[in-house]
């Protein structure tokens, strides 16, 4: 009978029906976020049950904490738990809207980019959201109201052992289940969505800190030999020059134009029977001017970072966070300092701060001589400035004089900002109109397209103007997707088709044009990402790189691999799409079912792993430090200082 009592008090404990009712809400809420706000691909009746019941064990274990505490304290550990909880999967939510990808503990620590984000942050944000809290707001009262009895008394530390038990033999079913139907789940591949899918939000907080752990004490843990297998594998994937197109810029000047979420769709595409992009759709019958029409962009977390890293060092950025931000102390081997023995000046032109993405710092390891940023740039009207900084229209027009200035031949970099989510724009500045499909910012999009468009024109005739044109190859690069696949209902609207999967792989080629004078143009059908672009303006040049550790190959070249090879494991090439689990047919659309073709695409997506994997090792161990190419001088970031020049940005 005294047994039966005991037993009746634990169960009636006042604070027990209280901890399960958190429980149940967070599972539930977990659940419903997962279902709804991200786009998981669930398949089949496994996946629907994982993705239903892989929020348990992590709520039930989290939350088991506050059993730990005494008192009332207990009360106040469940309500931090559970709204730290909340918070999370709400920031992930955001986050998901425009980058179709999930917060990674190098991204949070991008904190200096937060200030910079506010205006496209607020955009994300929806009035539904509050529906995101309302359970937070139950159990704040649940917690301090006087009306709630409140349980003073302590659990036992055996008594709370079966609850975390419990939570961890559910996460221990959910794993093994997963791994029955993704086998090698955690080893293989670098797609977030999977681990989301399969294991929930919570638990893939878990793996990304174990991972990001273990990639920062790589270089702790690095030496000479690690190199070794990547100096021996880039040099066998070398493509030798053509020798049609090697040195057709040898001498000249460099400028790099970043077309800000420019995306190909974009190029002779008519709005209301309005061309968008007027000025980029004539450089692509140009006599002087290649224009690629299958170049994809390669990013990840890191977005406009990423494409600037690619296209400075061909390494591929991170599979999680910006390699600016975590690796901004590298050695790195980049264009700039590559050109410095053939007497090159380097600069790059940024309306905005130069903290943001860490460009000040890591610009020095790259071996970039100046960079100009917001602060060289005066007498600015309000129109004149962009969500991210000066519009491009002013930014070409104060940056032609600090152009100018540098001593030949240079190696720059012009960073718009105006064509740039949310893609705000006055309206005095706009010449046409918005699409009208009710998605916002796939409407919006075209209007600043146009004025970018515009302010490339004007960039075009500032070059002429200065007597620079005639020595000066120009490349001109789209850095990211503008529209992401959240929008795909807006996008098949506009594009009169529906967006599949070997569609939606399509919307990530991005504008690649190489203007250089006296060389022939045209178009080229060639398959390449941003990873390729070093290697191929380096031949252009007449720099030969062979010796240097690059994953990408010289687009011009006979033995180029037509293989795009995305930051988490898909692929494009001319044959095959890989997507997800599926290989297609990129003429058709359809899935492969040929098991030649199968064994085939096989093969490229083991190839383009191995490349990340090999790629992540030189980032993650900064291995460069310990190979030095033959005649390149490594650069000391010691020696560049960023302070602007008065006399330089006053033109005197």
């Amino acid at each position: 009978m005294k047994n039966m009592k005991t037993t009746t008090k634990k169960i009636t404990n006042k604070f027990v029906p209280l901890f399960l009712l958190a429980v149940v809400m967070m599972w539930m809420k977990t659940y419903l976020t997962q279902k709804t706000q991200f786009k998981l691909d669930v398949d089949g009746v496994l996946q629907e049950f994982l993705l239903f019941i892989n929020p348990l064990g992590s709520a039930l274990l989290l939350l088991s904490l506050s059993l730990l505490f005494k008192g009332k304290r207990k009360y106040i550990s469940l309500l931090f738990i559970y709204v730290v909880m909340s918070i999370f999967l709400y920031a992930n939510a955001v986050y998901y809207r425009f980058f179709s990808d999930f917060l990674t503990l190098p991204t949070l620590f991008q904190t200096q980019n937060f200030g910079d984000l506010g205006g496209s942050i607020v955009t994300l944000i929806q009035p539904t959201d509050l529906l995101f809290f309302v359970d937070v707001a139950l159990l704040i009262y649940l917690v301090f109201s006087k009306r709630v009895p409140k349980e003073t008394k302590n659990f036992k530390t055996k008594a709370v052992i079966p609850a975390i038990t419990m939570a961890l033999a559910i996460s221990f079913l959910n794993l093994g289940l997963a791994e029955s139907d993704r086998p090698e789940l955690l080893t293989r591949g670098f797609d977030r969505n999977y681990i989301v899918k399969y294991l929930g939000m919570y638990n893939y907080a878990l793996y990304d800190t174990v991972e990001t752990l273990k990639s920062s004490s790589q270089r702790v843990l690095a030496d000479s030999d690690d190199g070794t297998e990547v100096v021996n594998y880039t040099k066998s994937n070398y493509a030798s020059p053509n020798e049609a197109y090697f040195g057709a810029a040898e001498g000249m000047n460099v400028v790099y134009l970043h077309l800000e979420s420019f995306q190909t769709f974009l190029m002779d595409y008519e709005l209301n029977g309005e061309e968008v992009t007027p000025f980029l759709n004539s450089l692509i019958g140009e006599e002087n001017t290649m224009y690629f029409d299958n170049f994809f962009h390669q990013t990840a977390q890191g977005k406009t970072s990423d494409a600037e890293f690619m296209l400075e060092n061909s390494l591929f950025g991170l599979p999680k966070g910006s390699a600016f931000i975590t690796k901004g102390q590298n050695t790195y081997q980049a264009a700039p300092a590559l050109l410095k023995d053939r007497g090159y000046t380097s600069a790059v032109f940024h309306g905005n701060n130069g903290t943001f993405w860490n460009r000040s710092e890591i610009y020095k390891s790259f071996g970039y001589d100046h960079f100009f940023d917001i602060e060289s740039y005066t007498n600015l009207t309000d129109q004149d400035m962009a969500e991210y900084g000066v519009m491009d229209k002013p930014f070409f027009e104060q940056s032609a004089p600090l152009l100018e200035s540098l001593p030949e031949p240079f190696y720059s970099k012009f960073i718009t900002v105006a064509h740039h989510f949310p893609y705000k724009i006055d309206p005095a500045l706009t010449t046409i109109e918005k699409a009208a499909t009710g998605d916002a910012s796939v409407d919006n999009y075209f209007q600043t397209a146009r004025y970018a468009d515009e302010a490339i024109e004007q960039f075009f005739t500032q070059l002429e103007e200065s007597g620079l044109a005639d020595n000066t190859m120009v490349v001109m690069y789209g850095d990211h997707y503008g529209i992401s696949d959240n929008h795909n209902a807006a996008m098949s609207q506009l594009l009169g088709k529906e967006i599949t999967p070997v569609e939606n792989t399509k919307l990530q080629r991005v504008p690649l044009f190489i203007h250089v004078p006296g060389m022939e143009g045209g178009v080229n059908h060639t398959y390449g990402g941003q990873i390729d672009l070093l290697p191929t303006v380096m031949h252009l040049l007449g720099v030969d790189t062979q010796n240097n550790v690059q994953f990408g190959t010289d687009l011009l070249s006979p033995e180029h691999e037509e293989l795009v090879t995305f930051r988490n494991g898909d692929f494009a090439s001319p044959e095959i799409y890989a997507v997800g689990e599926q290989f297609y047919n990129p003429e058709t659309g359809l899935p492969i079912e040929d098991e030649k073709q199968l064994e085939i695409a096989e093969n490229l997506q083991e190839h383009g792993t191995y490349e990340l994997q090999l790629s992540d090792r030189v980032v993650n161990g900064d291995l460069l430090r310990f190979y030095t190419p033959p005649g390149f001088e490594p650069i000391d970031p010691a020696d560049y200082n960023y302070q602007v020049d008065p006399a330089v940005v006053e033109g005197e």
